[in-house]
């Protein structure tokens, strides 16, 4: 038989690496699915459940209208993503950390807080809305909430107690995700050039991994990372541009500039996880895409009849002022406005111009939980097997 000499054109690539998707979940899902004893969740505002609420002032009404009804700790109308993902392993939702009243840990806890960071900041949260639990400290936490409950849970000797708990052996059967990033960028965009920025992100992605690398060495062992979003898609990004220049906006009406280093630190997060696999032999790591989920949505809202994305549900966001949702504000004719929500929450993508809705948060959990946006290409229900 001969040789076959074959240019591999763009088209021919996209058919390839759709090939190399369908085949990697087909092997995957030949297994048994994952039955994760616990889920411990590291991140920001994107996957609070309660940390920065119970820590400083609770999240004020209308989040939480859609779905609980009340405000419960989430900067979302309802469930954010981290819901998603406990409800698809078969687990309830997280109780955060810090907050100890009504808490139930026996399936996991959430260290994650809003406006939580992975490099550590030199300013306060009544600044900028920068938390101080950035990721070493939600490690910290980590490592007391795991060794504290170990030393409790031998002491107390009532099943209901117990029942409260999580079991010493169970934290290797966990699985562990991250949702961080995004505000690492947001500072800089404030404070850093560009040239600063991208001089500065291989730092922010060795904390990062040393992070992962302390979990490993204390016996986790399944770990789901989602790469940072298109932070120059949010709203709050425009809310006070005026006229920009050509070129500054893509296409979809984002900020191309803001992206590209959101594309940057993404991609060298995945370069260090692939690594990651090599210097953690018996760990399970997950490259989640979840930049591509979201910008992806954006650019399909008028074919998939959402609202603008770039419309902002909740708050009072026009040419005369600007009021964050859930606060008052005195806008400039001197009348005093309520950041209220929009009557149809479930149709749009920006909830209050930073965090999504939960219809947005549930599409881009549709996204990914198939494996097709992650590397390697499994689903999370098979998010504990090694590739």
């Amino acid at each position: 038989m001969g040789c076959i000499s074959i240019t591999l054109g763009g088209g021919l690539m996209a058919v390839i690496t759709l090939i190399e998707v369908v085949v990697g979940q087909a092997a995957a899902t030949e297994k048994a699915a994952c039955k994760f004893a616990g889920l411990y969740n590291f991140g920001d505002s994107n996957s609070d459940t309660g940390g920065i609420s119970a820590a400083f002032e609770p999240i004020p009404w209308p989040y939480g209208l859609t779905f609980f009804k009340k405000s419960a700790g989430r900067d979302s109308d309802g469930r954010v993503l981290l819901d998603f993902i406990a409800e698809q392993v078969g687990l309830p939702y997280l109780s955060a950390y810090l907050n100890s009243i009504g808490a139930n840990f026996s399936h996991g806890a959430n260290f994650a807080t809003g406006g939580s960071t992975i490099r550590r900041q030199n300013e306060t949260i009544f600044q900028y809305g920068i938390s101080p639990f950035s990721l070493d400290v939600q490690i910290w936490h980590h490592d007391q909430f795991k060794s504290r409950t170990k030393d409790l849970y031998d002491q107390v000797k009532s099943p209901f107690e117990r029942s409260l708990l999580p079991r010493h052996e169970d934290f290797s059967k966990a699985l562990y995700t991250f949702d961080i990033g995004q505000n690492d960028l947001s500072v800089a965009f404030r404070t850093m050039n560009d040239e600063q920025l991208r001089a500065t992100i291989p730092n922010i992605i060795s904390q990062f991994s040393s992070a992962v690398e302390h979990l490993y060495k204390q016996g986790a062992r399944s770990f789901w990372i989602h790469n940072t979003g298109p932070i120059g898609c949010l709203p709050v990004s425009l809310f006070y541009i005026t006229n920009p220049k050509q070129g500054y906006l893509d296409k979809n009406g984002c900020i191309k500039g803001q992206n590209d280093m959101a594309i940057e630190f993404n991609k060298q997060l995945k370069e260090t996880v692939t690594k990651l696999r090599m210097q953690l032999p018996e760990a399970a790591l997950t490259y989640v895409d979840l930049y591509s989920a979201k910008y992806g949505l954006i650019s399909k809202t008028k074919s998939e009849g959402w609202a603008d994305p770039m419309k902002v549900c909740c708050g009072y966001h026009e040419k005369d002022g600007h009021v964050w949702c859930g606060q008052k504000g005195v806008i400039t004719n001197g009348s005093t406005v309520f950041g209220a929500a929009c009557k149809n929450p479930e149709l749009h993508v920006s909830w209050d111009g930073v965090h999504h809705t939960e219809g947005a948060n549930h599409w881009f959990a549709n996204q990914i939980f198939n494996g097709s946006l992650s590397d390697p290409p499994v689903p999370l229900s098979h998010a504990c097997y090694r590739n």
